[in-house]
């Protein structure tokens, strides 16, 4: 069953909404991929199906707000797609939790939006850098461009520990790409 819903995303992201993949492919067994930008609940579809097209259902994973997961059958629907629950709160260490679900598994790609919502944002949220520093695995910037419909591989990086430096190279890749709803997008 799962390869046919497989087969079934790979013809929607090509054939219908003709959608291609540029940039270098990673090869990595570990990496924290930062989606940008969100603009649209049509991400997460655009997402899927890319992730389908590579063959990587099993490697890439997400995460999403934690009371999503709350919703009888939605939530064991995002689990049994690769979805990990998050509690975003001060009380609740995130970074810390998701290094161990890093550490835990051979092969991982923690995909995730850091601008952390589809509503317009000033600066992009850094959970993502500190997970990604603290588990000494690079960050692979990842566009999503709804006007020429690709998703575009960046150029991947160790995070320096200079996050202001690191943080500009992310807002400045993702200004190249038009979101859904680009108004909704970090540099518009």
């Amino acid at each position: 069953m799962s390869s046919m819903i497989s087969l079934l995303n790979k013809f929607i992201f090509l054939n219908i909404l003709k959608w291609k993949i540029t940039g270098d492919i990673p090869t990595d067994k570990k990496l924290i991929f930062a989606v940008g930008p969100h603009t649209s609940a049509y991400d997460f579809f655009v997402g899927l199906f890319f992730r389908s097209h590579l063959k990587m259902e099993n490697q890439i994973k997400f995460i999403g707000k934690a009371e999503l997961f709350q919703i009888p059958i939605f939530g064991l629907f995002l689990r049994s797609i690769g979805g990990i629950p998050v509690i975003r709160n001060k009380s609740n260490n995130s970074v810390d939790y998701l290094v161990n679900v890093i550490n835990d598994n051979q092969e991982i790609y923690l995909s995730l939006f850091p601008e952390g919502t589809r509503s317009k944002v000033d600066k992009l949220k850094t959970g993502f850098y500190f997970i990604a520093l603290k588990s000494k695995i690079p960050i692979q910037p990842i566009g999503f461009d709804f006007e020429k419909r690709i998703v575009d591989f960046g150029k991947k990086f160790n995070p320096s520990g200079d996050i202001d430096k690191d943080m500009k190279h992310i807002t400045s890749y993702f200004s190249k790409f038009n979101g859904k709803f680009p108004e909704n997008g970090l540099n518009h």
